[in-house]
């Protein structure tokens, strides 16, 4: 015998809404993309030497000065980047014009024109004011640090590293995200160098989860947001 149970079309709904509130949630196209492009970098394997010389320094498994070191030099290596950026910026503006006009005339008093004119009729005075203030502040702070892999040494010698921290915390996570190009002479002897010291630097801190949904506009409010002329 079969047994066949039919859903009504409010639970069946209430179903699928729990099955897709307990499904792992899908990572965008964008955000996959941004782990592959900040995804570690390996040493590469030592080629074999085409031919054995019996030599202990072997120039094609890679090459560090003894100056350097425990700094970075090659591919794969690991770097410490210390997050000290801090930039403020402020602009304020103010303009004050003033035009003020006055004009009197004596009717006069005799003859034909006397009739015509009246003591109120010609005088004329005229005032224009405007005032204007602006004013417009920023400031931004981030400290911490984050480790890095070098991803590509250029022919100068400078690194090219990038990396990704990715927390997971109680209620979101975190995720910073950091390329750029660093120069052996600024790094430390502790392997670390300062994100000021970091060029054409690219620094990305967001995060997802309760916390940044609580933080955002709902998407209609957006929608009217953008379309309002107020």
């Amino acid at each position: 015998m079969t047994h066949r149970i039919a859903l009504s079309a409010p639970f069946a709904l209430l179903a699928l809404l729990a099955l897709a509130a307990h499904a792992p949630a899908a990572q965008p196209a964008s955000r996959k993309k941004e782990r592959i492009e900040y995804a570690p970098t390996y040493a590469p394997a030592p080629p074999a030497p085409a031919q054995a010389n019996g030599g202990i320094f072997q120039a094609e498994a890679g090459y560090a000065p003894l100056t350097s070191g425990a700094r970075a030099a090659m591919v794969g290596d690991i770097l410490t980047i210390s997050l000290v950026e801090s930039t403020q910026a402020s602009k304020s503006n103010a303009a004050t014009t003033g035009r003020e006009g006055s004009i009197g005339l004596t009717p006069p008093t005799t003859g034909i024109f006397s009739k015509l004119f009246q003591p109120s009729d010609v005088a004329a005075s005229g005032q224009n004011d405007f005032k204007g203030a602006g004013n417009a502040s920023q400031s931004n702070s981030l400290s911490g640090e984050i480790t890095v892999t070098v991803s590509k040494v250029l022919s100068n010698g400078t690194l090219l590293v990038k990396g990704e921290k990715a927390l997971t915390l109680n209620r979101g996570d975190e995720f910073i995200q950091i390329s750029g190009l660093v120069r052996p002479a600024d790094i430390t002897p502790d392997n670390r160098v300062l994100s000021t010291r970091v060029a054409d630097a690219r620094i990305i801190y967001t995060g997802k989860g309760e916390i940044a949904r609580a933080s955002r506009q709902g998407w209609l409010q957006r929608f009217f947001s953008m379309v309002s002329p107020f």
